[in-house]
């Protein structure tokens, strides 16, 4: 299921249970268009995507120097950062490495 963070004080109830896969974009960008349409196809994945140009802090908080950033969190904890477009299968077997 896919979510918009629309207030960055949502983010930590967002991300606080189980693997949540968070999605740093710009509407302007290309490849994270490209990954928007790979990551509707991951209903069953928990994903938030997080625009950039809206949330600047959460982006330096988290580290993100380009786009698209993939960052996973299990319970609140972020475990692993992907930088760039990354297709369906790497997603899930990222996944699986995660659970």
């Amino acid at each position: 299921m896919i979510k918009h963070l629309e207030n960055e004080s949502d983010f930590e109830s967002l991300i606080k249970e189980g693997v949540v896969l968070v999605d740093f974009y710009a509407e302007w960008c290309g490849p994270c268009k490209m990954m928007g349409k790979v990551l509707e196809e991951l209903s069953e994945v928990n994903i938030v995507k997080v625009n950039t140009d809206e949330f600047q802090n959460l982006a330096m908080k988290f580290g993100v120097m380009s786009i698209p950033t993939l960052v996973f969190f299990k319970n609140g904890v972020e475990v692993k950062k992907e930088i760039g477009f990354k297709d369906k299968a790497t997603i899930l077997n990222l996944l699986n490495e995660i659970n």
